[in-house]
């Protein structure tokens, strides 16, 4: 999918009216708190307990001496829905969801990437 392309969302007239409000309502105050976060701070990690590949992202930032606020939604137990919104919001399917400078860099993998290649350090540089 190119950059320009929009991911397919299902058209509101395509649900039920007697549903609308579960699909609207659910954990709408997560996006504001993301959002607020990642204005606030370069770097964000959205995740969740009992995650060792959060647990793995958070090492990784560590280890570079990044500083970074985390930001922890239930477990595989709890707050599934909670997830959910954030998944449906950003289209990534996984935790941890990684944000520098306001942009969503991915997960744990993702964030090892930019560190193997250097660019980690030059987003995070100001």
């Amino acid at each position: 999918m190119k950059p320009e392309q929009q991911r397919p969302i299902l058209d509101v007239n395509h649900i039920h009216p007697a549903i609308r409000g579960s699909i609207a309502e659910p954990s709408h105050d997560l996006v504001p708190q993301v959002l607020a976060a990642i204005h606030a701070h370069a770097v964000v990690v959205v995740g969740m307990r009992q995650n060792p590949v959060c647990t793995k992202a958070c090492r990784a930032l560590d280890a570079q001496g990044v500083v970074y606020t985390y930001l922890e939604y239930g477990n595989y137990f709890s707050q599934w829905r909670a997830r959910n919104t954030l998944k449906m919001w950003t289209g990534w399917p996984t935790f941890p969801m990684i944000f520098v400078r306001g942009v969503l860099v991915g997960g744990a993998n993702d964030l090892n990437a930019l560190i193997a290649s250097g660019e980690l350090k030059q987003m995070v540089s100001p």
